[in-house]
């Protein structure tokens, strides 16, 4: 097998893709970030440790020039820059590079925008391709949201999905794609997170394996699920996880719970606490002897802030949609019980109603009337986690989900265990933001929310890994024997 297999990872965020090709088996050529606050947490990780008081390295690598920057592993800048680095580009061709990796937003892109210098919805994806273009790379994968796939039919256009596929189908001397839809937890995250993807592969390099794609969409499953119409494409990760055997909340989180009672970790845990294969030999040994585990301040809430939350349990546990709250809001504001509140509550609600952490609500529904007109409102995105169910897709708003037993939101580390980060990857700068920096900032809740989970990765990364290999094999045999 080859030495070495090579990466360029573009709109890196904090690292998810790269850290699942890394135990893939591949090696980074260097990542591409504009953030400075995300790629901080990328070059802690892949580059170099930066120390809790801070270390100039970073600063240092941010004032050197991209073609440096790029020699070291990471360019903090926007692609369009590096698209400028002509001899970069030119050195990247002739040396030849395995895969370009990443996820350019996509969900504006138009085959009709690289002749509209105005169209700022894809400019991105354009670059994305542009570099691919100018690299020739063996390989290329881009992820991005399930929904960027569906057609804008009303005003007459396909979806943007279908029109990256046949722009990556004619860049440069052309590449096979394969289009898919995969969800994470096929693949042994402890999360539903559906993401649509394109493999491609350069034209002579599918000959020389002879790699076909199916021509229509991929949707993964499980494990054991029965195959269906053209089986397993050519391209397409393989599952790794059964129906009865999916990761849950429970198998993520439950050791970083206060109610864990000491018990042994599930086995999934166990792999995030101990997991630091993908780390420099060199600091392997440091980064073990870190302190308590990275990234999991438990938040503090106001005492109605908690009571809600422990409603929320209360209600999810008992499968009753938080809605009935909206009834509470209209009899506070209008009078009443408008909307049969207190019907709804007797009918539907089984009493004494405690909380997972043993905290009586009410006794009976004329107390919990009293409860749901006091916490009444109308907004409904947050929702009470079930220990037996995979997590919701991680979003990068912090306050979507409560923690199934205590009554607060998630830690950073507790999001980042259900994306399939092991607890020694550590993210950097400030937890959360708001108001317009939200625009310019990427805190760590969005650097998890955003990322691509890293087991997903992992399982794509070691397809593209057998087929690369099996090509420079099969060149290697015909060099040797024309030789």
């Amino acid at each position: 097998m080859p030495d070495r297999v090579t990466y360029i990872d573009l709109f890196a965020g904090c690292g998810g893709l790269s850290l699942g090709l890394e135990q893939a088996g591949f090696d980074l050529r260097f990542a591409v970030e504009k953030s400075a606050m995300a790629a901080e947490t990328f070059y802690h990780n892949f580059i170099q440790r930066i120390g809790p008081d801070g270390d100039a390295s970073y600063a240092k690598h941010l004032s050197l020039p991209i073609e440096q920057q790029a020699s070291e592993g990471l360019v903090v800048s926007p692609l369009l820059e590096v698209l400028k680095a002509e001899g970069l580009l030119e050195e990247l061709r002739e040396d030849g590079v395995d895969l370009v990796a990443g996820g350019p937003p996509c969900q504006g892109f138009s085959l009709a925008g690289r002749r509209n210098p105005k169209d700022e919805r894809n400019q991105l994806a354009w670059q994305f391709l542009e570099f691919v273009e100018a690299v020739s790379p063996k390989a290329v994968m881009i992820e991005n949201v399930a929904g960027m796939r569906q057609d804008f039919r009303k005003h007459g256009s396909e979806a943007a999905f279908g029109q990256l596929h046949q722009a990556l189908e004619k860049i440069g001397s052309g590449y096979c794609v394969q289009p898919m839809l995969i969800n994470a937890m096929h693949f042994g995250a402890a999360q539903h997170r559906p993401r649509v993807m394109l493999v491609g592969l350069r034209s002579d390099v599918s000959q020389e394996v002879g790699a076909k794609a199916s021509g229509k969409l991929w949707r993964s499953t499980f494990a054991d699920a029965a195959p269906i119409e053209n089986s397993q494409p050519f391209l397409a990760p393989v599952p790794n996880t059964q129906a009865g055997k999916v990761k849950t909340v429970k198998d993520a989180i439950a050791d970083l719970s206060a109610t864990w009672s000491g018990k042994r970790r599930s086995s999934y845990a166990t792999e995030m606490a101990t997991d630091r294969s993908w780390i420099p030999e060199g600091t392997r040994s440091s980064v073990a002897k870190l302190g308590p585990i990275a990234n999991h301040n438990k938040r503090t809430h106001s005492e109605r802030v908690e009571l809600r939350f422990r409603l929320y349990q209360c209600l999810w546990d008992q499968g009753v949609s938080a809605e009935l709250l909206t009834y509470g809001f209209q009899a506070r504001t209008e009078g009443g019980t408008v909307g049969g509140l207190d019907q709804s509550i007797e009918e539907l609600i089984r009493f004494p109603l405690i909380a997972p952490d043993g905290v009586v609500l009410a006794e009976s529904p004329s107390q919990a009337a009293e409860i749901f007109r006091e916490l009444a409102t109308k907004k409904h995105s947050q929702r009470a986690l079930s220990w037996d169910k995979p997590s919701p897709t991680v979003l990068s708003i912090p306050d979507d989900f409560v923690h199934p037993a205590e009554p607060r939101t998630m830690t950073v580390r507790e999001l980042a265990r259900f994306q399939s980060f092991p607890d020694a990857f550590e993210f950097r700068g400030k937890e959360t933001t708001g108001g317009l920096k939200r625009r310019t900032e990427v805190p760590q809740y969005t650097q998890v929310g955003n990322a691509v989970p890293p087991k997903l990765a992992l399982a794509v990364g070691m397809r593209l890994k057998q087929i690369l290999s099996a090509s420079s094999e099969r060149m290697e045999k015909a060099n040797r024997e024309a030789a």
